[in-house]
């Protein structure tokens, strides 16, 4: 993976939203320390034009109220050398209604972009959802810090879960210690301290805390509640500071008024942390639910700290386990109950707190600036691959605004009477290898998919040709497909392997649902149910993922055929057992090695997932698709097809050659069925970047296809194209083609503007 060497983070000034300020900071100098060499800079919004201290380098500062000042950030960092920026967003931070205005800044930018979203509203303002779904449409990876805040853009935002990575906040690496030390250097000595700490605000529940004081200190008498932090900069500017003077007025009503002591201040880190050091338990007595994340919780908690708090959603998560206390909200004798047991046992503190430690050591600033690195490093990576993808499409066809035409010359010349000839010499067809079933099978798929809107059908009999091949070759005496056939028309073979019967039994299954000819269609499902009881027997994790693809178009040509939906979960639950069996961290795969039609068994999983709704099938396949998609990218960011030297190689770096279009046929129907799985549109430009290598966006720069006459050569050697063009590579680039050309079609659909109504 490429390494990003220039990340811009784009926060806001202090105090105004003094936490996520804080994280910005922390994050970025996170970042460049996990590398001597990599480059970092902060673009931080104002409030209303007042400039604030900023404790980082700080490269370009922005008026939140101006929208010029958006554009003008732009510009600065699409032709500053960044190559990711990092998007910290809260509501209230960013200018326009919901903070519109950053989409002229993010609109604009040519880098990937990675936004963290602070809150993830369960109940958006209609505002709020569009600029978050706009943001969502802007972003390579939405970051959120915990499982809810997912689940929320799930089910509320639509967004596909490829796209969100749950990163947790960070917290500083600091020791374990007792807190008599910090009680001394702060003036606590003796005090059972309840500390918390944060921009005054109504929604903290400080009241039910003071509240909460008088049971607490019927059993310790020296407990004390400190609440640090100034009051929020909003409420300030509308009422100054009225609300602290009303929580102060609140102590000396509850009679607490020696108990409660109100530290009006901004700290910097290091006091900050002074004062968790000192705390013997931490609150967050918040009054509602909706708070995805809490820096202050998380700091405490990675302290080592006894923790008690109400179940807002982030506390929900980080205290499970026993890792913490959750009290009712508005609460106060419960709250009162838990912080005096704490205090009052030291064993039952002291256990809490070692849990709290222990669990909190993969959230460190240094562990998650690692996670962020992996996530700027892969959005960068994908970038690329679609800049690639559309440099290649625009350079290498014809014409920059579409794929090329369906010429289908040299597979035309390749056919006979009997069918389709397996090989060439140059473009030539090569009577002396006679025909195959294998090839024969992908022909009918390709009539199949020329029956698609905007493509010219095969001639009836070709298409009637090819099926008579596959009716012939089917042996009723074994049960099999024969597979390979001389020119004289005898059969060479009583039965061809099981991947040929597989992929025979797939293009049968197309052709029962979308051949033109009813009849036709009637004959290919009765020869498929009639074939597909041997499958159940074979031992190819390739022939299972070929019936698979054709149970997917029978099962909807016939819907009410029992064996076929059984058999299809029965071939499902193999490739998924061999995964498991298989698949490590670094081998994300069904076998131990690779072989030919690679990407076809993900490609299974994915629409069989889909169809029968099993989750589990479509993340395999997935997973699996994007392990080999990365193998299958060169340095330079091109596809690089499995070579044919590397075939059946145990867990070994892939061989680069040879090179056969039969893979890049496969890639491209795979990362389709993935784009329609999780409608990630990196799937999209993925496919367009392997169709590109039929077009020379390859590693010898060469194209391996004739536009005019629609051959293709059978690959790529070390030093050169392999100039014959046989039947399988005809029909592979075809079928490539076809999806890329049905994809076009599709979203150019989806461009054009609505008709007017009269």
């Amino acid at each position: 993976m490429a390494a990003v060497n220039r990340i811009a983070f784009i926060g806001n000034s202090l105090p105004r939203r003094c936490g996520i300020a804080t994280f910005t900071t922390d994050l970025q100098s996170a970042v460049a320390a996990s590398r001597s060499d990599l480059e970092t800079v902060i673009v931080a919004m104002t409030d209303h034009g007042q400039v604030y201290d900023y404790p980082a380098t700080v490269g370009l500062e922005i008026n939140d109220d101006r929208q010029d000042d958006y554009v003008r950030a732009a510009a600065y960092l699409n032709s500053g050398g960044f190559e990711a920026v990092s998007l910290q967003h809260e509501f209230g931070i960013f200018g326009g209604e919901a903070g519109c205005q950053i989409m002229a800044l993010l609109s604009r930018l040519t880098i990937p972009i990675v936004t963290t979203l602070h809150t993830v509203l369960s109940e958006p303002t209609e505002a709020q959802r569009d600029v978050i779904t706009r943001i969502v449409e802007c972003s390579s990876k939405i970051v959120v810090m915990a499982e809810k805040g997912r689940e929320l853009l799930r089910s509320v935002y639509h967004v596909a879960d490829e796209k969100i990575e749950i990163i947790p906040q960070g917290i500083p690496e600091f020791a374990f210690v007792e807190p008599d030390a910090a009680k001394a250097a702060l003036g606590f000595s003796n005090k059972s301290v309840i500390l918390t700490f944060g921009l005054l605000s109504p929604n903290k529940g400080i009241e039910v805390m003071i509240d909460a004081m008088p049971s607490i200190l019927k059993t310790r008498p020296d407990a004390v509640y400190v609440v640090l932090g100034a009051t929020h900069p909003n409420l300030v500017r509308d009422r100054g500071e009225a609300y602290r003077e009303s929580l102060m007025a609140h102590a000396r009503q509850a009679g607490v008024e020696d108990h409660v002591v109100f530290l009006d201040q901004f700290v910097d880190k290091k006091t900050l942390l002074d004062f968790i050091s000192m705390s013997d338990v931490y609150v967050t007595p918040y009054l509602s639910e909706a708070q995805m994340t809490s820096g202050t919780l998380a700091y405490s908690f990675g302290l080592g700290k006894a923790v008690v708090s109400t179940p807002y959603w982030h506390a929900r998560e980080l205290l499970a386990e026993g890792r913490g206390i959750l009290v009712p909200f508005g609460d106060a004798a419960a709250l009162g109950i838990e912080i005096a047991k704490l205090l009052t046992n030291d064993v039952l503190r002291q256990a809490m707190r070692k849990r709290a430690f222990s669990s909190s050591r993969a959230m460190t600033w240094e562990r998650t600036a690692e996670r962020y690195m992996s996530v700027f490093e892969n959005a960068g990576r994908r970038h690329r691959l679609k800049t690639i993808a559309r440099m290649d499409t625009g350079t290498l066809l014809r014409d920059s605004r579409a794929p090329p035409e369906m010429q289908l010359g040299h597979f035309l010349s390749m056919c006979d009477d009997t069918g389709l000839f397996q090989h060439a010499v140059h473009s030539v067809p090569d009577r002396a290898h006679g025909y195959c079933v294998d090839d024969n099978a992908r022909a009918l798929l390709v009539a199949c998919a020329l029956n698609n809107p905007g493509e010219e059908r095969l001639p009836e009999a070709l298409t009637a040709r090819f099926a008579a091949f596959v009716q012939h070759a089917w042996n009723p005496d074994t049960r099999r497909f024969r597979n390979f056939m001389g020119f004289n028309r005898c059969w060479l073979e009583d039965k061809g392997s099981e991947d040929s019967h597989g992929r025979t039994l797939w293009a049968l299954g197309v052709c029962a649902l979308t051949d033109a000819s009813s009849s036709r269609r009637s004959w290919a499902a009765a020869l498929f149910s009639e074939a597909m009881a041997t499958v159940e027997d074979f031992r190819s994790p390739r022939a299972w993922a070929f019936v698979l693809l054709g149970l997917d178009a029978y099962c909807s040509a016939v819907p009410g055929d029992v064996q076929a939906t059984r058999l299809r979960a029965v071939l499902a639950d193999r490739l998924i057992l061999i995964f498991d069996t298989v698949a490590t961290g670094d081998w994300v795969w069904f076998e131990d090695g690779l072989a030919y039609d690679n990407a076809r068994l993900p490609q299974a999983l994915i629409i069989t997932g889909l169809a029968i709704k099993t989750s589990r099938y479509v993340n395999i396949g997935l997973e699996s698709l994007r392990w080999l998609v990365k193998r299958q990218t060169s340095a330079k960011g091109q596809f690089r097809p499995i070579g044919t030297a590397g075939f059946g190689d145990r867990r070994q770096p892939s061989q680069a050659f040879d090179q056969q279009p039969l893979e890049a046929a496969a890639t491209i129907a795979a990362c389709l069925a993935a784009w329609r799985a999780d409608h990630d549109v990196e799937w999209k430009a993925e496919a367009a970047r392997v169709f590109a290598w039929f077009l020379g966006s390859n590693d010898l720069s060469a194209s391996l296809v004739d536009l005019e006459t629609g051959s293709c050569r059978d690959g790529l050697h070390p030093d050169r194209p392999n100039e014959n063009r046989g039947g399988e590579s005809v029909v592979s680039y075809l079928l490539g083609l076809s999806e890329i050309r049905q994809i076009a079609r599709l979203s150019e659909s989806r461009a054009k503007p609505a008709p007017l109504v009269a």
